[in-house]
């Protein structure tokens, strides 16, 4: 099997390239251009085609994303290029070699209301220009004639690249008082986790026939077993370092609400993923968040 990963170096693309390397040969690229001349740059629409041809791959993973949720509020374009008509173009070009194209999105695309777990079919209602660019690339998949598999996941982290975990420790190693939001529900989910899951899928999928193949094909939701607060969440983080020997000068931390935060892009107050369609479908188990979050503080408290 050859797969070709784009994104190596995202938080999620880090992992993959550990995660992928036994089901076969792996290209992974970033958006720079190799010794072999292959360039990653999903947003250039002529290298990416050249690059298909030339690889011939079986399986495409798309970890590259546009992710600076705030920012896309003033770079609607930039964000729709990346997460809409650059996933439009990598799903022709995946479908005229007959290839798999994994790719992964968010639980953005749904309006973040109410209190019951997001599933698969429900409608979507994204309230920020992110989650609007996500969705159209989750449509642009749906309306071509690819074979995908879409993870949709939620409050990402990794030992690798920035995330709410290295904030939290870089901040209570600083401060005394945090205010933390504590009205957003989530899972917040690993990105070793995405990547095993994603291999393991990859690989159920190869040992089937075409015919299943295709029924294993859409879209699905990814995320850690349980669900927390960002205010719980932080909390969770705090006792952990605490408990790995990690010097902190936090004193207090107070849980705020959502409104108490503005931030240009609205946040979606819950993120939680119904993920019994991924667990049956690929026989699969997804551990409790705390698991994976101990796991990366762990390796970043040295």
């Amino acid at each position: 099997m050859k797969i070709l990963l784009l994104g190596k170096n995202g938080q999620v693309g880090w992992e993959l390239q550990r995660a992928l390397q036994p089901l076969g040969e792996v290209i992974a690229l970033d958006r720079h251009t190799n010794a072999q001349g292959l360039c990653g740059d999903i947003a250039n629409l002529e290298a990416i085609t050249q690059l298909i041809q030339q690889v011939q791959p079986d399986v495409v993973v798309n970890a590259t994303a546009y992710t600076a949720v705030d920012k896309a509020e003033s770079e609607p374009k930039q964000a729709d290029l990346i997460n809409h008509l650059a996933v439009k173009h990598l799903a022709e070009k995946c479908q005229a070699v007959n290839a798999l194209l994994v790719h992964y999105s968010t639980d953005y695309v749904f309006s973040g209301q109410g209190t019951q777990t997001w599933q698969e079919q429900d409608v979507t209602a994204p309230q920020n220009v992110y989650g609007q660019s996500k969705r159209a690339g989750e449509v642009a998949l749906e309306q071509s004639a690819v074979k995908f598999i879409n993870f949709r996941t939620s409050w990402v982290y990794g030992t690798h690249g920035q995330n709410f975990i290295k904030t939290m420790l870089r901040l209570a190693q600083a401060k005394e008082e945090l205010s933390i939001i504590a009205d957003q529900i989530g899972a917040p989910t690993g990105a070793a986790l995405i990547a095993d899951v994603t291999a393991q899928a990859i690989r159920y999928y190869s040992l089937h026939a075409a015919e299943q193949q295709q029924q294993l094909c859409g879209h699905y939701h990814l995320a850690a077993s349980g669900e927390t607060s960002w205010y719980e969440y932080a909390q969770y983080i705090f006792d952990v370092a605490r408990y790995k020997g990690l010097v902190l000068k936090l004193q207090q931390v107070h849980p705020i609400v959502t409104t108490a935060y503005p931030t240009p892009a609205k946040r979606p107050l819950n993120s939680r993923l119904n993920t019994q369609k991924l667990q049956q479908q690929f026989h699969l188990h997804l551990p409790y968040w705390q698991q994976g979050v101990e796991q990366v503080l762990g390796e970043i408290i040295v």
